[in-house]
C-alpha cells in the first residue's frame, strides 16, 4: 500500500505543532502530562511506517496490504486520540482562532458525525465496501487510501471514547454497544476474507489465510484496548458520582452495641439520629444499662409526672406557673376598657 508523498512532513509539523503547544501550556504554570505527548508521537510515527514500511518484501502481497491497513486504520488512532488534540488546541489558541474551533465542534454535522453508531458505519462499512464490493483491484494500492482508512479509525476511536470535547457526549452504554457491534463486524469481515478475497484479486489461499488472521487477531487486540478504557472511564465515573452524592462505604456503617442487641422488644432500639448514631442517654434513660427509651407523658401544664422505670417526677416542659388569661381583640372590647 503506498503513501502520499507529503504524509511525513504533514505528520511531523503536526507533532511539531503539539510539542510546541504543550511546552507553552506548561511554561504557564498549567498542567499537561507529558504521556500525551508521548502518545502523539506515538500514532505519528504508526502512521508514517504504516506508509513508508516496505511491506511487500517481507511479506505476501494482501498480508502486507493488510498490515499497512491495522497499523494505520486501528493502531496509529489510539494513541492520537488520548493524546486529546482538541483539548489541546482549546487551551492554547488564541480567543478568535478558539471560538471558531467551539462553533466547530458544537455544529450539528461534527455531532452527527462522532455519533458512535455512525462513525462505526463510516468505518467499518467503508472496509466491507472495500473488500466485498466489487470495486477495481486497483483501488487497494490507492495512494489516498491510507489517509482514509487512517481517518475512518481516527474518526471511530474519537466517538467511541469521547475524551474531547464534543456537543453531545453519547453515554457509556451507547459506546460499549458501539464497540460490540463494530468489533463483530470486523471480525466476520477478517473470517469471510480467509474463504474468499476481495473481488476481481486473485491472492493465494496462503496469503488470504495469513492475512484474515493478521485482521481477526490484530483488531481484537485494539478492540480490547478500547475495552479497557471504556471501562476505566466508567468506574471513574462511578467513584466521581459516590463522591458527589455522599454514599458512605462499610467503614462508616453504624456498629450495633450489645444494648441494642439485648433490646427485649425486637426491631426497636435506641433512637439514632441524623448520621446513624445512638443518641447520648439523657434524663430520660432507663437507669441500670440497657437501652434508652424516651416515654410519651401528657398531662397539663406544670403537672409532675412519674416516668415508668425511673421513679423521679417529670415536669412537662413548659412553664410551672400557670399562663396568663388571654387577651381580648377586637374594638369594641377595646371601646369598652377591657
Amino acid at each position: 500500500m503506498t503513501a502520499p508523498a507529503f504524509l511525513p512532513v504533514a505528520v511531523l509539523v503536526c507533532c511539531l505543532l503539539y510539542t510546541a503547544s504543550a511546552t507553552r501550556l506548561r511554561r504557564r504554570g498549567d498542567r499537561w502530562p507529558v504521556g500525551r505527548d508521548a502518545g502523539c508521537w506515538l500514532g505519528g510515527g504508526l502512521l508514517v511506517a504504516a506508509g513508508a514500511v516496505p511491506w511487500e518484501q517481507w511479506l505476501l502481497p494482501f498480508t502486507a496490504h493488510t498490515a499497512a491497513h491495522v497499523t494505520a486504520g486501528m493502531a496509529a488512532p489510539l494513541p492520537l486520540v488520548l493524546a486529546r488534540p482538541v483539548t489541546l488546541a482549546l487551551r492554547t489558541l488564541p480567543l478568535p482562532a478558539r471560538r471558531a474551533l467551539v462553533a466547530l465542534t458544537r455544529s450539528r454535522p461534527v455531532a452527527v458525525l462522532v455519533f458512535p453508531p455512525v462513525a462505526a458505519a463510516v468505518d467499518i462499512g467503508g472496509l466491507w465496501l472495500l473488500y466485498r464490493a466489487p470495486l477495481p483491484p486497483s483501488l487497494h494500492h490507492h495512494p489516498l487510501l491510507l489517509p482514509h482508512l487512517f481517518l475512518a479509525g481516527l474518526l471511530f476511536t474519537f466517538a467511541l471514547l469521547a475524551v474531547d470535547p464534543v456537543r453531545h457526549r453519547p453515554g457509556l452504554a451507547v459506546r460499549a454497544c458501539t464497540l460490540l457491534a463494530a468489533a463483530a463486524a470486523h471480525a466476520v469481515l477478517a473470517k469471510s476474507l480467509w474463504a474468499t478475497g476481495p473481488p476481481g484479486t486473485a491472492y493465494t489461499p496462503a496469503d488470504l489465510h495469513l492475512a484474515s488472521q493478521l485482521m481477526y487477531y490484530g483488531g481484537d487486540a485494539v478492540e480490547i484496548a478500547l475495552a479497557l478504557l471504556l471501562a476505566s472511564q466508567w468506574y471513574r465515573a462511578q467513584g466521581r458520582s459516590l463522591r458527589r452524592t455522599g454514599v458512605p462505604g462499610n467503614r462508616h456503617r453504624h456498629k450495633e452495641t450489645d444494648d441494642e442487641r439485648a433490646d427485649p422488644v425486637p426491631g426497636r432500639g435506641r433512637p439514632r439520629g441524623r448520621a446513624g448514631h445512638a443518641e447520648p442517654a439523657g434524663p430520660h434513660a432507663v437507669p441500670g444499662g440497657g437501652r434508652t427509651r424516651r416515654h410519651r407523658v401528657r398531662g397539663r401544664r406544670g403537672d409532675a409526672l412519674d416516668v415508668p422505670g425511673t421513679g423521679t417526677p417529670l415536669r412537662t416542659p413548659a412553664h410551672d406557673s400557670p399562663s396568663p388569661p388571654a387577651r381580648p381583640r377586637g374594638r369594641w372590647c377595646a371601646r369598652s376598657g377591657s
